[in-house]
This record gives structure tokens, sequence and C-alpha cells, in this order.
């Protein structure tokens, strides 16, 4: 038995820009709803955000709890724990769209605007999934304290990574911090900072190979590209920080992606290369990734799917 609603705007995603763009729906008084795997997103993942403006400092779930705080003012429903399948064009060959969700749901929507941001990219090694909250993670924010005492290494020396010793520090005895490039990426006053605790070791040239254990991880496997030899670090956790992939697998090629894989947008209206739908935060092609940003550009969609609706009915 499938589940078939129909909507003004169906907004895929529900962190930043996908709450944003409800808000902004709901104001405009279009019928709206919300599909998403997880309210909050990255953002449930970031333990402090300082440059949101209205905050000197604020907790990314904080900062989620306090837009769905408004979204649910506007009675805007969210469909929590859903997967959208794929969207097509309405069978019936009017001008609208059609959200399939796993499991057989449909919903029938005048517009669509695309929020689903990013997922971490994946080492792609023996273990890491075996593993996975078994020692894996992917999310310092939220694991952190699970490793009291224990030994760590965190993959990768770009900010994310950097961050994740730095939440690490108060919790875990040692941390290795593992680099495939020959310099460190991230920010050197951090850096600094971390090597001055004397509980941070920085290997570069590392090529992580395997992650070994039982039950739990309890070693990690990687090849020096110096000398190419063969090391391990007894470690009972690895966080993995190597960056974000675009969460767009659903889409089928039913919009245009870039080389990196996100949506191509307009950038004046945030307008995919489908007309009537729309794509905003980090799945988008927007420059810079950043959680204000992703606001802005979900207030952007939204305004630009009223005025499409607007103009459309104009015309009929």
């Amino acid at each position: 038995m499938t589940e078939e609603k129909k909507y003004d705007v169906v907004i895929i995603g529900g962190a930043t820009a996908g709450m944003t763009a409800a808000i902004y729906t709901a104001r405009k008084k279009l019928k709206t709803v919300i599909l998403t795997k997880e309210t909050g997103g990255q953002n449930l993942k970031t333990d402090r955000i300082e440059n949101f403006p209205g905050f000197m400092t604020i907790a990314g779930k904080e900062l989620t709890g306090k837009i769905k705080e408004q979204v649910d003012r506007y009675e805007v429903p969210i469909m929590e724990g859903v997967e959208v399948e794929k969207i097509d064009i309405h069978p019936d060959g009017k001008d609208e769209f059609v959200v399939h969700l796993k499991g057989g749901d449909i919903y029938e929507a005048r517009t669509v605007i695309i929020a689903t941001g990013k997922n971490p990219r994946l080492l792609g090694i023996p273990g890491e999934k075996e593993f996975e909250n078994k020692g894996v993670s992917f999310c310092p924010t939220c694991d952190a304290p699970l490793f009291g005492g224990k030994d760590v290494a965190v993959i990768g020396s770009g900010n994310s990574g950097l961050e994740s010793a730095n939440d690490l520090l108060k919790y875990a005895n040692k941390i290795y911090v593992l680099e495939y490039g020959a310099g460190i990426k991230g920010d050197q006053a951090t850096v600094e900072s971390l090597k001055k605790t004397g509980k941070v070791e920085f290997i570069l040239r590392a090529e992580v190979k395997e992650i070994q254990g039982a039950n739990f991880v309890e070693k990690l496997l990687y090849r020096d590209l110096e000398d190419n030899d063969n090391n391990e670090l007894n470690v009972q956790g690895v966080f993995v920080n190597i960056g974000w992939v675009p969460a767009t697998n659903f889409l089928n090629n039913f919009v245009k992606l870039n080389e990196y894989g996100e949506v191509e947008i307009d950038h004046k209206t945030t307008q995919t290369s489908v007309p009537g739908v729309y794509a905003a935060g980090d799945v988008s092609s927007t420059l810079y990734k950043q959680c204000v940003i992703a606001a802005g550009e979900g207030a952007k969609a939204a305004l630009s799917a009223y005025n499409y609706l607007l103009e459309k009915d104009k015309n009929k």
C-alpha cells in the first residue's frame, strides 16, 4: 500500500538549508513538507559554531533545535527517517513532479527543493564498514566521550581532522593524526596548539591500508610512502575525516551535476537544470560551504519557488 500526498513544495533534506527554505515557503502560504533521514544533518556533528550571526558560540545541535522551533511554529510537517529513491516528472504530463520514497510512498510536488547536504567520504579499506560504531567513527562530537583513556587515530589533517583531534583531547590518551600528503592541510595555529599538548602526533605520507580487531578496533595498518614500510598503530578508535561527498545518489541524472557531484544551480535563483527544481546548501554548486550560507541559499530557493509558482499560476 502506498501513500500519496500533494504539496506545493517538497523539500528533500532537513538541515539548515532545508529548514530555512520551509520557514520561507510556509510564510508564503505554500503547502510544504520536509522529507529527511535526520533533522539537523552536518550540524549535529559540530560541537560549536562561532560564525553564525546572533551567536558568539552555539552547539550545532542547539542551533538545529532553534531553527526547528521556527519550522514547527509554521506547522510544516517533517517526515523524519525516510529516504528518497528518485524524482520523476509527473506521468500525466503535468509540469509537476513525483518524489518516490524507498518503501513505496509517493509525494506529488509542484516544486522541489533539494537540500540533502553531503555525506562523509569513506576510506574504502578493509575493516572500515565492519567496525563502524565499533571503534570507527565519522563524528567526534558524537563519539569522543567513548574513547576516554584510549589511543585513537584521526585520518586526515584538514580542518575537520584537526577539529576531531581537538574534540578528542579531553578524552583520549594519545591521538595520531595521519595524512596522505607531505604537509598538514589545516589551520596552522590549530596545529601548533595541538602539538603543544604533547598528546597529538602527526604522521605524514601515510597510506592507510586496513583496520583490524576482534569485536572492536584494535589496530590500524598503514604504509609509509617515504620508505615503503608497512606499519601498525595499536589504537582503539579510528576517526575518518577525509572530506565529504554530495548526497545526490537518488537523483539518477534527473538534474545536471558538476564534476564534484554537486547539483549545478543558477546562483541568482538556485534553480537547477530542471525548471521548478531548486537546490540549496552543501549539495549545490555554491562556492562556499558554510552554515550561514546554507541558510541564505535555502531562503533564496524558497523565494524562487514561490515566484515560479506565481508566474505559473498567472499563465493558466
